[in-house]
């Protein structure tokens, strides 16, 4: 935590322990533990965990004991619910629909580029390249399909499901 660039100074200034904490720990890939988090947040080891197991304890988080401590992840529930409602906030029923329309239309290219109908099929071929480019290219086609898989479920549950989520927003208006 020394020789910050004026970015993190800026970051530290403008924005609560608690507030880099969540934002580190919600966009993890992979679980972490407190340090590491602690590290990126810039903060003590012992303020990541005090602020980690509020977010656990609010479903924002999961933790997992393992024989080297405690590693934090995000909750796929509540990045889900999460994501529904800026779905739902930023868009009509005709935006979502449209937003559905552009994913599907990403997926169809990738079934037509590659020939083949499943992310799974597409990193199956990665066994079959002649260069590292090509492999990483495939790869990070079969991320991107299954995130685009990802949000159209999610566009879809906001869809079928618009009248009974915006119930109450419309009804508060």
């Amino acid at each position: 935590m020394t020789d910050q660039t004026p970015g993190v100074e800026a970051w530290k200034e403008h924005t609560t322990a608690f507030d880099r904490v969540q934002a580190i720990s919600t966009s993890l890939s992979q679980p972490r533990s407190a340090s590491y988090i602690a590290d990126e947040a810039h903060v003590a080891e012992n303020t990541a965990r005090d602020h980690l197991e509020r977010l656990v304890n609010l479903n924002v988080l999961l933790k997992n004991e393992r024989d080297d401590g405690a590693y934090y992840s995000p909750d796929p529930l509540h990045t889900r619910i999460q994501t529904l409602r800026d779905l739902l906030e930023a868009h009509d029923r005709n935006g979502l629909i449209e937003l559905k329309a552009e994913l599907q239309s990403q997926i169809e290219d990738w079934q037509a580029d590659f020939g083949v109908t499943t992310p799974d099929e597409l990193r199956a071929r990665t066994a079959e390249t002649d260069t590292a480019l090509q492999t990483r290219e495939l790869k990070q086609a079969a991320s991107d399909w299954e995130l685009a898989r990802y949000r159209l479920s999610i566009l879809e549950d906001s869809i079928a499901n618009f009248e009974s989520y915006t119930q109450d927003v419309r009804a508060s208006a």
